[in-house]
């Protein structure tokens, strides 16, 4: 089994996202021959209030 824990800001929409799981479930099994069934993939979403670079909230970057 893989298990594959993806963290990116939230606001993709479920299209994109499903487009996402699905291609890293086809990379990872033909990478790592393992069955399609046996990859799992988990996405954990940031608001842009809890993610930082540089120190500075990406909440108030935008603001800038």
């Amino acid at each position: 089994m893989v298990v594959l824990k993806v963290t990116l800001l939230e606001g993709r929409s479920l299209e994109r996202k499903r487009e996402l799981v699905k291609r890293l479930t086809e990379m990872a099994a033909r990478t790592l021959s393992e069955p399609y069934e046996e990859v799992r993939v988990i996405l954990y979403e940031v608001r842009k209030d809890q993610w930082a670079t540089g120190g500075i909230l990406l909440s108030d970057k935008e603001g800038a």
